[in-house]
């Protein structure tokens, strides 16, 4: 059993759902199983459709129309036939996606947004298994909300193991090729979950894990894992391996190639990470697993945009100890900040978050009441592995430093 993943970047439009049966005729596909991202933009897409149903009614149909018309013009270009099952199928999705918005009563955002945002996978992997059988390869197209069971964690919900064994052993057919949604679980109450965003990847693991997997094949627009974002940093290089240990210290730090929790279960399991080039199926690219070392050795670069420095001391100079540190994560779990970055003095503690709950004005009204309070928005992190000085002058310089820190292996360093 081998489990592929692709992103969106790979089936953006109708040339890249070709080549993804390209890749799968060139790479093998028997006993495998296809985990299928929201095709190019289209999670962003509908992030406006949900703000729209909360903020702005009046776009609401139209954000939700761009939608439906990117996908209407990838099947026109993949069917002769607008008569095709498959234009029919992706209409009802539109449809339970309008009659959702129009009967929901929950005012929880975090609610909606996962019972909304799971469409542009539901749909995607529609598509692309309807082109396949179209072309000759024969699939099954699997619902991953009867196979991941979660919490009711919205947003970043928490795998329910156990449940979620027992839906895969009993439910999953591995003698076919099998098409599903990555990023998606469902709740006890059979509500939509969604497992953090790029969750697609921690899909690929969940199945190869309860599968006892050969494989898992993560498909890129890049040759392998490479050192440093080519979008942020030049002369990015391509690592031919990498431990489980190294590659997630690196998905922990915000490697954005590898989902934080990918590497878990198939470290459990030592089940290899392979991370290929959906352009050049046949290159080697990045191999990841047990025993492996960090080839080349060289430093590794990571940047989080956006990201929040809160920096808090007392109001009269007292220290700062475990009773006013275990209240401010408390805080921060309450207000569901996710910390990246934490330092601490006497009288100080400072903190790099990520405000992706946009909680932060209702967090620092909380705070101001214990602490004195200063803050900066829209800083940016930036984490080396295995770094040099040269390496660290190439972030610094230019920039002003707000904070940094160095352990052995890694330093941390927050600018503005």
């Amino acid at each position: 059993m081998q489990v592929f993943k692709f992103g969106g970047a790979s089936v953006k439009d109708a040339n890249g759902i070709k080549n993804l049966a390209s890749v799968l005729k060139k790479v093998g596909y028997q006993n495998t199983l296809v985990v299928v991202s929201a095709m190019g933009k289209t999670t962003n897409a509908i992030e406006r459709v949900v703000r729209n149903y909360f903020k702005n009614k009046k776009e609401l149909q139209s954000a939700i129309q761009d939608v439906k018309k990117y996908h209407n013009d990838i099947l026109l270009d993949l069917f002769d036939s607008d008569i095709h099952p498959a234009f029919k199928k992706v209409s009802t999705f539109f449809d339970e996606l309008n009659s959702f918005l129009k009967t929901n009563k929950s005012p929880d955002y975090n609610f909606v947004y996962d019972q909304t945002i799971g469409f542009g996978e539901l749909v995607s992997t529609t598509i692309i298994s309807e082109y396949l059988n179209a072309i000759g390869l024969k699939n099954s197209w699997m619902d991953v909300r009867h196979y991941i069971k979660t919490d009711s964690y919205y947003r970043r919900a928490n795998v329910n193991w156990e449940a979620t064994q027992s839906e895969i052993k009993s439910r999953f057919k591995s003698s076919v090729l099998n098409i599903t949604q990555g990023f998606l679980g469902s709740d006890a109450n059979n509500f939509t979950t969604t497992l953090g965003r790029e969750g697609s990847d921690y899909t690929a693991a969940i199945f190869a894990y309860c599968l006892n997997a050969e494989s898992v094949t993560i498909w890129k627009d890049v040759p392998g894992v490479l050192n440093a974002d080519p979008r942020y940093f030049e002369n990015a290089q391509l690592l031919n391996t990498l431990s489980y240990r190294e590659t997630i210290e690196l998905a922990f730090y915000g490697a954005s190639v590898i989902h934080p929790k990918t590497l878990q279960p198939l470290q459990r399991k030592e089940i290899p990470l392979y991370v290929k080039s959906f352009l050049n199926p046949e290159d080697v690219g990045t191999t990841i697993g047990k025993n492996k070392s960090l080839d080349p050795n060289v430093p590794c670069f990571i940047v989080k945009k956006n990201q929040v420095l809160i920096s808090l001391s007392s109001l009269d100079f007292s220290y700062i100890v475990e009773e006013n540190i275990s209240e401010i994560f408390s805080l921060l779990h309450a207000y569901k900040m996710k910390v990246d970055v934490i330092q601490n003095s006497a009288i100080s503690f400072s903190v790099c978050v990520d405000n992706m709950y946009d909680n932060l004005e209702a967090l620092l009204l909380h705070l101001k009441a214990k602490f004195r309070v200063t803050y900066n928005e829209n800083v940016s992190l930036y984490t080396i592995r295995h770094y040099n000085a040269s390496a660290l002058s190439q972030i610094e310089t230019g920039k002003n430093v707000l904070l940094k820190q160095l352990t052995q292996e890694t330093v941390q360093v927050v600018t503005k």
